[in-house]
Order: structure tokens, then C-alpha cells, then sequence
């Protein structure tokens, strides 16, 4: 049987791109894209020959992109599915597609990559040893709160991903739900305007009150339900003034 290679792609800069996805993408006979345009901009910077086939797989067609690489598969031939950046099916179209070709026997092989996930994890310094990853939350204030309590008596890191236009929305709702905690906003990571808010979420609220450049991919980090990572009055002497953390060297 054929091969459906799932490859994660740069989540910004594309000097991440590992040797595996690279030599893959240049060895396979159709590439299913998230945006074609996006992924020419990768075979572009490492000169690579993309395949002749080349068509999108996006939130709103994947289930017929899905059938064209199964007929691809079927002739025999190899298929990258890539998102914009990434890993396919987190929060990215891909889930539908890894699971339809593998129910018709063909072989799903994994080329990993950079994730926006583990690196706002490790970036934010809260722990790491236990987290959940939430996906976009709900646009509505009121089921934006309900999907916040969820989680309120949990003791692990919680994850989500978030638009610039609601990302304050959603510190001030976690604020109200989950109480003043250490969390940290993460912008545009990997890219050369990488930054991130720390702080206790009262701290981001303030933050992001008075930012005025609050633009491109965000990666909201908050602690879990865990005395040392909760504000209140009685530690007041014992906060960190919030940060602003640039990106080295940059």
C-alpha cells in the first residue's frame, strides 16, 4: 500500500524545518496543502522541486480532499498532507484524512515538527510535567466561561489557542473564573516579533489593556489549580511585577 506522510512545517520561522519533512516533501508525488501559496514559500526557501499534484485540504473541504488523496493512495501513489504550520490535525484540518486512509488499509507515516503547543509551554516556565490543550475557546462570553470552569479545580497547565481580536476577552474571563493565577500570553512564536506577557492574569489583563500591537498567532498559557501559582492579597508581597519578554537577539 501507499503512503500518507502527516509532515509538521514551520509554525514561523522556516529555519525549523528538519531534514525528514524537507527530504519528504521533495520525494512524494502529491502534497494536499492547507494553502498552496503557503507551502510554495517552504519549497521555495529550500529550493525544493515540489510534485506536480498539489491541492488544498482546508477546514471547508476536507472531506473531499480527503477522498482525492485515498484515490491517490489508491494508484499507488505517496501524498504529504501540511498544514500552514504545524502539526495536521491539531487544531488543523487533518484528523478526517489520517483516519479515512488508514480504515482502507494504507500506511499513515508521521514526520514530526514544531508545535506552538509544547513551545508556549516551555517558553511560559510554568510546568510542563502535566498540561491540557483546550483549541480555540468559545467566541461567546457565556460559553467561554462554562468552558473555563471545566477546568477550574484541575491541577494541570492549561493551554488554548486565541485570536488577537478576543484574546483579552479571554484573560478577563479566566481571571473571573479561575482566579488570579501565573499564566503567560505568547505572540507570533518563532517569528522575528516573538514576545510574551508573564505574569498573574490580573498583571495580562492590564497588559493587554494598554497594548497596542496585539496582532498574529497567540498561545494563551495558564497554571493550574495550585496554591504557589495563585495571586490574592495575602501574597501580595511575594508578586513578581509582570513581564514583557522579547525575543532574544532580536
Amino acid at each position: 500500500m501507499s503512503t500518507l506522510y502527516i509532515v509538521g512545517t514551520p509554525i514561523g520561522n522556516l529555519e525549523d524545518l528538519s531534514f525528514r519533512a524537507a527530504r519528504v516533501l521533495g520525494e512524494v508525488d502529491a502534497v494536499a496543502c492547507e494553502d498552496t501559496r503557503v507551502t510554495r514559500k517552504i519549497y521555495e526557501r529550500y529550493q525544493i522541486t515540489p510534485p506536480r499534484t498539489r491541492f488544498s485540504c482546508h477546514e471547508h473541504n476536507e472531506q473531499q480532499a480527503a477522498r482525492r488523496i485515498l484515490g491517490l493512495l489508491n494508484e499507488g501513489l505517496s501524498v504529504a498532507l501540511v498544514t500552514d504550520g504545524g502539526m495536521p490535525g491539531i487544531s488543523d484540518p487533518g484528523y478526517h484524512t489520517v483516519n479515512l486512509c488508514r480504515e482502507h488499509g494504507h500506511t499513515v507515516e508521521i514526520i514530526p515538527g514544531p508545535s506552538a503547543v509544547s513551545s508556549a509551554v516551555v517558553l511560559s516556565g510554568l510546568s510542563g510535567a502535566s498540561f491540557t490543550f483546550k483549541g480555540f475557546p468559545p467566541r461567546k462570553p457565556g460559553r467561554r466561561k462554562r468552558f473555563l470552569e471545566m477546568e477550574k479545580d484541575q491541577p494541570h497547565t492549561l493551554v488554548f489557542f486565541e485570536s488577537p481580536h478576543r484574546v483579552a476577552a479571554l484573560i478577563d474571563d479566566a481571571l473571573e473564573v479561575l482566579g488570579d493565577r501565573l499564566a503567560a500570553v505568547c505572540f507570533e512564536l518563532t517569528k522575528q516579533f516573538e514576545r510574551m506577557h508573564r505574569g498573574y492574569l490580573s498583571e495580562i489583563a492590564a497588559l493587554l489593556k494598554d497594548d497596542a500591537n496585539i496582532r498574529g498567532e497567540i498561545v494563551v498559557v495558564i497554571a493550574g489549580n495550585n496554591p504557589k501559582f495563585l495571586g490574592g492579597e495575602e501574597e501580595e508581597e511575594n508578586k513578581s511585577p509582570f513581564m514583557n519578554f522579547p525575543l532574544p537577539g532580536r
